[in-house]
């Protein structure tokens, strides 16, 4: 089994954290005026959004490389559709559009296998045990 670590800390002078895993980071606020935000990040849904997006990104190129094919094009959206009270996200619509110059490339095949291995969309699908051990 595997673990990473991510970190976030409150940003001097804002409201805002900064996160990072690895050498990587980002920014985490609210929107500009919405709860001591400054618009200075993503929020939480939005780094949901990018979370599903980005490994389906990342899977889609690992399928392909298995498969070898070359990918010269790959497109991902993910809308995310939220309840209101409470606010919770209740369906992800996650588009897909990939494309080789290979005519005989099997791109259904490849979107298939990549949603089967996806490991941020299987999951949420699946549901994950969130702990709170020192809260």
């Amino acid at each position: 089994m595997s673990v990473t670590k991510v970190e976030f800390r409150n940003v001097p002078g804002t409201e805002a954290a900064v996160g990072w895993s690895g050498g990587h980071s980002l920014v985490a606020d609210r929107p500009a005026g919405v709860a001591g935000g400054q618009g200075l990040g993503f929020n939480g849904g939005q780094l949901l959004g990018l979370a599903i997006g980005g490994c389906m990104c990342n899977d889609l190129r690992y399928v392909a490389h298995k498969m070898g094919i070359t990918l010269t094009s790959l497109a991902v959206d993910v809308v995310l559709h939220f309840s209101d009270e409470p606010r919770l996200v209740t369906d992800a619509d996650v588009h897909i559009k990939v494309e080789s110059d290979d005519p005989k490339a099997d791109l259904k095949e490849l979107v298939r296998r990549a949603r089967a291995d996806t490991t941020i969309g299987n999951s949420l699908l699946r549901g994950i045990n969130i702990r709170y051990p020192k809260a």
